[in-house]
């Protein structure tokens, strides 16, 4: 199965925006007012106080919670495994209900705690540098899978932004992501702010335009756009979505995206050695991007067994970010983390039975929830 998610025989709670929630009030006769008063104390139980029961919404009456039980389902998402790199960041294997795995990563630095999710489970862009792309696409994620990863690790961990960089293609699960950036950012939820999540895409531009839409306001997160090439043929060649929106129709999108003041669409750059690492590249790159608010992400590759791209020179990578700076062009190198346990940009995959089978060979209980 390929498009929407499967859902376990109820549907789940974190599925539901506070709206859905006063909707469900009203259609048991609980008036507006008491059924918006209702949904804030459900989303304070699951999102603040992020109890494991129905019974635990000690301000709810017992007639309430049981409607609740009755319905809904309310259950963590199970991590079955976790490796922390040399570096500090962490990765997680979530176990889904129907046997498909997650991947997720905490990213830490000095000043954040970074998430970086998964929307799918695989990824139906098969960009030839990222090993999710081989996986293909079994089937996108729910709502509450989505939610449930930012839940289960915000539970030990002060996170402070959100990537959805993680597996898959976000624009391609567009609703279920809106859905969940409306949970995450609001503010009797998880409260996390606009400024801090972003959404990063492939460059699905007719995606790119109903989110500029659907998102507003409070609920408007950041753009970042893979961009990964200088000119056409060269972006074709690691990315087959430009052959359906090519460079020229994925920026009109961004130029059309709505930017409140001081934001910025960041791009990100994956240098391929040989491939896109030149002061021609990073010359069209400026042109290209010359009248967007924007800034550029250089990301020096991360191998992975089986790529036929090579990680680029530092040197090469560092001439193109002196280039880009002495020409006033925002530009960054982003090195990336967790390289020693596959948790790198490109290199996140549903691997379930290596990861177990390397849990049991560290003999590490602690860190294998369920088989």
């Amino acid at each position: 199965m390929t498009s929407a998610a499967l859902s376990p025989e109820k549907p789940h709670i974190f599925s539901l925006r506070m709206s859905d929630l006063a909707e469900e009030f009203m259609s048991i006769g609980v008036p507006e007012k008491k059924a918006r008063y209702h949904s804030r104390q459900v989303f304070h139980w699951l999102y603040h106080r992020k109890i494991t029961s129905f019974e635990q919404m000690t301000d709810l009456s017992k007639l309430t919670r049981q409607h609740l039980t009755d319905k809904y389902e309310i259950a963590a998402l199970p991590k079955v495994f976790e490796q922390k790199s040399v570096d500090g960041t962490q990765k997680f294997l979530f176990k889904l209900f129907d046997g498909k795995t997650i991947e997720s990563v905490l990213i830490p630095s000095e000043d954040r705690l970074t998430i970086c999710i998964s929307s799918q489970v695989g990824c139906a862009m098969a960009c030839k540098f990222c090993l999710t792309g081989t996986m293909g696409l079994m089937r996108n994620l729910g709502v509450h899978e989505i939610v449930g990863q930012v839940l289960e690790l915000s539970k030990n961990a002060n996170i402070s932004n959100i990537v959805f960089m993680g597996m898959g293609e976000p624009l391609h699960n567009l609703e279920n992501v809106c859905r969940a950036i409306e949970i995450l950012l609001n503010q009797d939820g998880l409260n996390f702010s606009k400024r801090k999540v972003t959404v990063s895409t492939s460059g699905l531009v007719p995606a790119i335009r109903k989110m500029n839409e659907r998102l507003k306001g409070a609920y408007r997160p950041n753009l970042a756009i893979s961009l990964n090439g200088s000119y056409d043929a060269q972006r074709e060649e690691v990315m087959p979505v430009n052959k359906a929106f090519d460079i020229k129709t994925l920026l009109d999108a961004c130029r059309d995206w709505e930017l409140e003041p001081h934001r910025r669409i960041t791009f990100e750059y994956v240098v391929l050695g040989g491939l896109n690492d030149t002061l021609e590249d990073a010359e069209r790159v400026r042109r290209l991007l010359a009248d967007i608010p924007s800034k550029v992400n250089l990301i020096p590759y991360n191998p992975h067994p089986g790529s036929e791209y090579a990680r680029p020179d530092d040197a090469k990578v560092n001439a193109m970010h002196r280039y880009l700076l002495d020409r006033d062009v925002a530009a960054m190198v982003r090195h990336s983390r967790g390289r020693d346990i596959l948790a790198a940009c490109g290199q996140l995959r549903s691997a379930k039975k290596e990861a177990l089978e390397s849990a049991s060979a560290e003999t590490a209980p602690a860190a294998v929830a369920t088989a």
